[in-house]
């Protein structure tokens, strides 16, 4: 079973994602939380980084639905492992996998983190033609 803190995550992503509500990600996160990913040199700050960084991230896809095969907690961090499916805004088809780690202050996170192969994302939001790994067998923890 998920945990409770991974699972108010992912539905407010999938909100985001689907609905384009910004909002409800966004009040997740500490006032003074960090937000980045593998593929950014920016560290976002804040509430108002963090509505920057997922603005730009549905901005990035025409179309886009992550889903999770694992979700981990320990003590205050979560980890998440998960595989995104979209479409970019050239028309490509786009698939990409990775990591976020989540790290919690309480009921808001303070650290979010992602981590994928920026290079395969790229070509896959350019060409479509990024090498799939294969899927775990495993499902959602």
């Amino acid at each position: 079973m998920a945990t409770e803190r991974a699972q108010r995550f992912v539905e407010a992503l999938s909100s985001l994602e689907e609905d384009g509500d910004l909002e409800a990600l966004v009040a997740l996160f500490s006032d003074d939380a960090h937000v980045s990913n593998l593929a950014s040199s920016r560290v976002f700050k804040g509430k108002q980084g963090a509505r920057q960084f997922w603005r730009e991230y549905k901005a990035t896809l025409r179309q886009v639905k992550s889903s999770f095969r694992n979700m981990i907690e320990a003590g205050d961090r979560v980890a998440l492992e998960w595989e995104s499916h979209g479409t970019a805004q050239n028309g490509a088809a786009v698939a990409y996998e990775g990591v976020s780690i989540l790290e919690w202050d309480g009921e808001h996170i303070r650290r979010f983190y992602a981590y994928f192969d920026p290079h395969a994302l790229g070509e896959e939001l350019a060409h479509g033609t990024a090498q799939r790994s294969q899927v775990p067998s495993t499902a959602p923890a």
